[in-house]
Formats: C-alpha cells, structure tokens, sequence
C-alpha cells in the first residue's frame, strides 16, 4: 500500500511496482494486492484509490 498526499493513486501504484514491494511476498505463493491511495489533507479523509491485483 502506497499513500500520496500530492500524487495520484496511479503514480503510488506506479511505484509499487517501480519498487517491488510485492516481491518478498510471492516467494511463498501468496496473491499481492496492490493498492495506491490519495489523500485529502483539507478533509482528512481518503479521496481516492485503485487497486491491482496480480
């Protein structure tokens, strides 16, 4: 999971992948669902996200 505060959920997603944080995870079979997030500071509450899963 990747929290933006100036980015889009895409581009947390895009880094995700960038930075294979999934990777430790599937050594053993396990399913990793990847998930970007951005944030709204005025609100203080998630504004959007998206989810991948491989």
């Amino acid at each position: 999971m990747e929290l933006k505060l100036h980015g889009t959920p895409l581009s947390a997603l895009k880094q995700i992948e960038s930075g294979d944080y999934g990777v430790p995870y599937t050594t053993d079979g396990r399913k990793v669902v990847k998930v970007g997030i951005r944030f709204d500071m005025t609100k203080l509450a998630v504004k959007d996200w998206k989810v991948k899963k491989d």
